[in-house]
């Protein structure tokens, strides 16, 4: 079955290349588009969107606000696209529930790649915008993680995440199986309260705090 996305952006333009793009693949299938942030929120509200692409400057709601809303009010998925690795909205879109921060500049085919993982339930986030939330977080954290709340093993898998590693690389590197780090990883989640992978990195970089 196709995954219905949702385009937002305000530029006409964009909203038009990437429609033509991704149409071409039957993976996808273009259920609406929007050129802001309520206009998607609404959108989400009253129809089935599997993932969500959003723009982050966009009027009216940006990007982050409209991720906020509609993580809040659906079951859509959130991909943040954006020509911009702005420091301000990053950890707030991930804090609000987006699945995936990605570079519009990216090839079309990461960015369909990007959009199957989110919707399987991935977080996806590329290496030039994990650097820029550890350079903000190493200059601002001041607490300490509570290490008691888990075991050697997770902290260990904790750690892994925080370098970007996949859990396939996890397993190499700790000598144990894919499903035994997803074990892991839900365990992690569950003691922390945080919903995906991505927010466990920013865990980590900041110090307990999300």
């Amino acid at each position: 079955m196709a995954i219905k996305l949702l385009i937002a952006d305000d530029d006409a333009f964009v909203r038009e290349g990437f429609k033509m793009v991704l149409s071409m693949d039957e993976s996808f299938e273009i259920v609406g588009d929007a050129q802001n942030g309520e206009e998607a929120v609404k959108f989400c509200e009253n129809n089935i969107v599997d993932v969500a692409l959003l723009d982050v400057r966009m009027p009216i709601k940006n990007g982050v606000e409209a991720t906020k809303e509609i993580c809040e009010k659906s079951k859509t998925k959130v991909l943040i696209l954006t020509t911009f690795d702005d420091d301000e909205f990053i950890n707030d879109a991930i804090k609000f529930g987006a699945k995936g921060y990605l570079l519009k500049s990216n090839p079309p085919e990461k960015i369909k790649n990007a959009i199957k993982m989110v919707n399987d339930g991935n977080a996806v986030i590329e290496n030039v915008v994990l650097d820029k939330i550890k350079q903000n977080l190493k200059s601002s954290s001041t607490g300490k993680i509570d290490k008691t709340l888990f075991s050697e093993r997770e902290f260990q898998i904790i750690e892994s995440i925080s370098r970007g590693l996949s859990n396939k690389e996890i397993s190499k590197e700790l000598f144990i199986s894919e499903g035994t780090v997803a074990n892991y990883i839900t365990s992690i989640l569950s003691k922390t309260g945080l919903e995906h992978r991505t927010q466990i990195a920013i865990y980590y970089l900041n110090n307990g705090a999300i």
